[in-house]
């Protein structure tokens, strides 16, 4: 199996995922889009320096992974492979911030080892919680949420179209690789040879594209996503949002570590 055809196995499962009956994709999913979203603008409010004060909020993801029993590995896998993007957002930022900012016994730890470490964290419950939510809704049901909740029709379709059809293009790459390494004895491709390939991949992708877009009209696509189930939101979807939503207000504005720290050491003022 090659590389990409391994690449869209992984970004199919999260699809697959969601297929699932569990207390999770039982929620309406506008239900979780809210959330998620209160919980992304909460998580980037915070200060540059804040690291303890984000570690709770990671019981969002973990309790909602754990509601739909979702797979721990693959969604740690798709984590690691954005991670080397967040790497390189905070990987000057020790460099640049060398003030000394805390002091662990002996060791004074600078502004910018601290504010790196809260950019990956950030990074991972954001990220974190967005794998999540389409493993619990699935990208048909997401986009079509994204369309209940006002977001232009011609955005939500072009999101869903853009996941559907990567499989599309995947194939074909595969395919083209596949035909080059038989042709070539197994050898890989050269740097020069990425550009022919790269440009066939391009007038294949376009002829497909007009076929697959007569095949639409002629079926009666008018631009407008359609959901085969109807969800209807339910009191059950109303405490979810309005708890957790409560839960990140408090996180957001009560260090909850330090008060712990505080409450067990006796320093509560």
């Amino acid at each position: 199996m090659s590389r990409i055809d391994v690449a869209l196995r992984d970004l199919r499962s999260l699809d697959d995922l969601a297929r699932r009956d569990s207390p999770l994709t039982r929620l309406d999913a506008r239900a979780q889009v809210i959330t998620t979203l209160v919980f992304s603008v909460v998580v980037v409010s915070f200060d540059r320096y804040a690291v303890s004060a984000l570690l709770p909020l990671a019981l969002y993801p973990i309790s909602l992974a754990a509601l739909g029993d979702l797979p721990a590995r693959p969604l740690l896998r798709k984590l690691a492979i954005a991670a080397p993007f967040a790497l390189l957002v905070g990987l000057f930022n020790p460099l640049l911030d060398r003030a000394p900012l805390l002091t662990l016994g002996e060791f004074a730890i600078a502004g910018g080892w601290v504010s790196f470490a809260s950019i990956m964290l950030r990074f991972a419950l954001t990220v974190g919680s967005a794998l999540v939510l389409i493993a619990g809704t699935g990208m048909h049901e997401l986009c079509a949420a994204l369309g209940r909740l006002g977001v232009p029709g011609v955005f939500t379709a072009q999101l869903l179209f853009l996941f559907r059809y990567s499989f599309v293009l995947g194939g074909e790459a595969s395919s083209m690789m596949t035909a080059y390494e038989l042709r070539s004895g197994g050898r890989r491709p050269g740097v020069n040879d990425y550009g022919r390939l790269a440009g066939h991949l391009l007038l294949r992708a376009f002829e497909r594209a007009q076929r697959i877009h007569r095949a639409m009209i002629a079926r009666g696509f008018d631009g407008e996503l359609r959901s085969a189930t109807s969800r209807i939101w339910t009191r059950r979807d109303t405490v979810f949002v309005l708890g957790w939503c409560a839960f990140f207000l408090v996180v957001r504005w009560v260090n909850i570590p330090q008060w712990l720290g505080q409450a067990v050491t006796g320093q509560l003022p």
